[in-house]
């Protein structure tokens, strides 16, 4: 039986850096940096302003930035691994 994952709290650590804390009691610590600097979508590079990157919250059990302007599956934040779709990646 598959148990529904969700993100309780997140902890900015130093530069694009964020520990997750999960409903299962599970932590994380996730380096964002590689997949922001791997992204050519202009609105994805500019978390890579720290002042806006630092501006995450959690919500509803998502880690998300703006009005949903970045987020992820919340899956692939449990188990450490962040991917680019071929959209992300394609010059905007």
């Amino acid at each position: 039986m598959n148990a529904i994952i969700s993100i309780m709290q997140a902890f900015y650590l130093v530069g694009y850096s964020i520990e997750l804390e999960f409903g299962d009691g599970t932590r994380e610590k996730v380096n964002f940096e590689p997949f922001l600097k791997k992204s050519r979508h202009p609105e994805i590079r500019s978390y890579l302003n720290l002042e806006k990157f630092t501006q995450l919250r959690v919500e509803y059990g998502d880690l998300v930035w703006g009005d949903y302007e970045l987020c992820f599956p919340v899956k692939n934040l449990y188990a450490n691994q962040i991917c680019h779709s071929t959209a992300d990646l394609i010059a905007a």
